[in-house]
């Protein structure tokens, strides 16, 4: 299941488990509210549980600006947990922003989308 929007693209892998997405652009105000919104219509509607496997690829965008990367956190605080976590970046800039806001033990920072796949499906057959 694969929805694309100006600002992210969001897949479901139900075999993996996981929930695949892709930055494309800077988000403000108003794409933060409609990305959290969509994001948790589609995780919900899909079945999802606690315990997935997640992989954002920041790649195609640059450091979020302030006030976006703050309010995706705030809307998203009471999302559903990941087992695993994969953040796919090549920025040191991103890297950081990320670390600043993204403090789970079971996250990754990976330069590499593949790479980051590789560690997700993996911890899967585990």
């Amino acid at each position: 299941m694969r929805q694309v929007a100006a600002m992210y693209a969001i897949d479901l892998n139900p075999t993996l488990d996981l929930v695949d997405i892709r930055w494309h652009g800077l988000f403000d105000e108003t794409s933060v509210a409609a990305y959290a919104a969509d994001l948790e219509r589609r995780f919900a509607a899909a079945g999802f549980r606690p315990g997935y496997r997640l992989r954002i690829d920041m790649s195609a965008t640059s450091v979020q600006p302030r006030d976006a990367a703050e309010a995706i956190h705030a809307r998203l605080a009471t999302f559903p947990k990941a087992s695993r976590i994969a953040i796919v970046t090549g920025s040191a800039i991103t890297r950081l922003q990320v670390q600043r806001f993204m403090t789970q033990p079971y996250l990754r920072v990976f330069a590499d989308a593949a790479e980051a796949l590789g560690w997700l499906t993996e911890a899967a057959a585990a």
